[in-house]
Parts: C-alpha cells; structure tokens; sequence
C-alpha cells in the first residue's frame, strides 16, 4: 500500500499522526510538494517530490500540468502506480487516522442501497442535516436520497472505497456559512451504492485499488473545489461499465480544517451548484464500454463529453492525454 498526498506546509500533526499508521501497516508516503511550502520533508517513510523533482520525473504530465494547483497530486498517483501497490490510499494533510482507521481490502462488507437516483451518504450515517460537497441543493429534502432500505451486509468487491471524516466532514461552503459546526457521524455499516446511483466523493481519505487507477485523474482547468467532485462523477460513470459500485465507510479520520474562506469556496463551489446535475445527465448518457481493457478509453470519452457541455475547457484533454500516455508507459 502506498498513501499520497500534496501539501505547501511543513508536515502537520495531521501527517504525523497518518505515518505512525503507515509505519505501523508497513507503508510508505508520497509527498506532491509545489512552488510554495518546504522544499523538503524529511520524515522517515515518506516519499517527497519538490516541483524541481516532479518536472525531472520524466512524466509527459509534469511538465503540462499548472503549479500552485492542487491538481499536481495528479504526479504522486502515477509515482505510486510505478511501484505497483496492491492499493493506493488518497489523504490530505489536515486528515488525521481514528482509532477506526486500517487499511482497506478489495472486498468489504457493506449493506447494499437500493438503487436511485441520488443518495446523500451523509444522512445515512447521520440524522442532521448535512450532505456532501458536490450534492445537488433542490435535493436536500428528498427524503429517498437518504432512505437506508438496505440488504445485507454482504462481502462486495470495491476498488473504490471512501471513508467519511469527523470534526470537519467535506461539506459545501453554504452548509459552513449556514450550519457550521464540530460534526460526528454515527458508525452504522459501510454501504454500496449500486450502478445508475450517485453521490458525489472527494480526494480526503479514499482507496483505489489497481481496477481503477486510471480513474484517479484530477482535472485542472476547473475550480478548485470542483477539481475531485467532477472527477468523481467521472469515475463513477466508469465504474459502473466494470460492473462495479461505490463503497462509503463510516468515519476513519478527523479533520482539522486548514484555513479556508467560506466565501471563497462558495464562489470556487458554483460552478458545481449550476452545473453538477447537467454533468451527470450527460455522463449517464454516454455509451461507454464495457471490461477493464476499455477503462481508460472511457475516461477520455467523460472528458470529451465534459468539453462538448463546456464545463471544462478543450485543453484539459492535452492533459488527459498525457496522463493516459504515462499510464501506458508504466504499463
């Protein structure tokens, strides 16, 4: 297992708290560092790549990708998939592992959701009004978005697997302007949200397993707080063309939240206000292929239909074609 993560701060106590758990599971750490922060992280166990040593990588990505953007994690998955983990572990720095965190196995044991259009992961480990970032605001009070009319548990195959965080969970900017709080989810069963069923994830404490390493791409040329939403919704979308769905754990970190400006993430979040519902329609609608030969000419396809809505610009496909090419070559 490898963890990744990018960071522009010295190690936090966040960080310490992960290697102590990498350590003890003997695992390593892959720091994506940028044009600020330290230029080095000397810390046993972990992998740090400054921007000098990411553009001397040799990857065709690191020299197309902007700097200053969270994006350049994008670097330290295709540093892990080089070294053929059995799975890769996403964090961020300010996501600290509970006394609930372990690494995860391919298969996990999850009741099974019954399909819908949209589930609210959030409410089906909570009674309180919370939903996830990316989650479509005229759904808020569907209550079949959050209905837990469950089977199971059962032992499912999932090589994408996310955990939710306590103290800081990744809600959107109006649930922090409006609710904010110190937030706990109750520990209820993992579920599986079967194919055709969204919910939006993120980047914060997420597990890929090899199946789906092509679908880790971060897109850049869109706003920050949209950049893992919309790649989420791409790699659902594919996902489900191997015969896979979703799996949600019930919380495995703590976030103490960096410094953030609500105000600013609301204006980063409105593309995904305006627009997350339209990009889902017209994923849904692609007619993709099946089996895990077809995966990564699938991602490009999302990301042409991405381009055809203009949600994204035309150039981010010169950065996916990259990343498909480096992927190729590591193969």
């Amino acid at each position: 297992m490898l963890a990744v993560l990018t960071s522009i701060q010295p190690p936090t106590e966040s960080v310490h708290t992960l290697l102590r758990c990498l350590e003890a599971n003997h695992a390593e750490l892959i720091v994506i560092g940028d044009r600020k922060g330290p230029a080095e992280y000397p810390l046993r166990g972990v992998q740090f790549f400054s921007l000098e040593a990411q553009l001397a990588s040799g990857f065709r990505l690191a020299l197309a990708l902007p700097t200053g953007h969270y994006a350049r994690k994008n670097l330290g998955y295709l540093i892990a998939i080089q070294q053929h983990p059995v799975c890769i572990y996403e964090t961020d720095d300010d996501n600290a592992p509970n006394g609930f965190w372990r690494p995860r196995s391919l298969r996990a044991p999850a009741v099974k959701i019954r399909p819908r259009p949209w589930v609210n992961v959030y409410r089906m480990f909570s009674n309180a009004n919370i939903w996830p970032r990316g989650f479509p605001l005229d759904l808020l009070r569907d209550p079949d978005t959050f209905r837990r009319d469950e089977t199971g548990p059962d032992e499912i195959d999932a090589p994408i697997q996310q955990g939710l965080a306590n103290l800081s969970p990744d809600v959107d900017a109006i649930w922090r302007l409006v609710l904010d709080r110190d937030f706990a989810f109750e520990r209820k069963d993992s579920v599986w949200l079967p194919p055709q069923t969204w919910c939006p994830f993120n980047s914060q404490t997420t597990w890929w397993w090899p199946q789906a390493y092509p679908l880790l791409y971060l897109p850049s040329y869109c706003s920050f707080r949209m950049t893992d939403i919309w790649r989420g919704f791409v790699a659902q979308r594919c996902l489900w063309e191997l015969g896979y769905g979703l799996v949600f754990h019930p919380p495995e970190v703590d976030q103490q939240r960096n410094v953030h400006s609500f105000i600013r993430d609301f204006e980063d979040e409105v593309p995904g206000y305006l627009h997350n519902r339209r990009i889902v329609e017209a994923l849904g609608a692609l007619n993709l292929r099946s089996g895990a030969e077809k995966v990564s000419e699938n991602l490009r396809t999302c990301y042409e239909e991405l381009v055809r809505i203009a949600v994204i610009p035309e150039r981010e496909l010169q950065l996916v074609d990259a990343w498909l090419e480096d992927l190729a070559d590591i193969r």
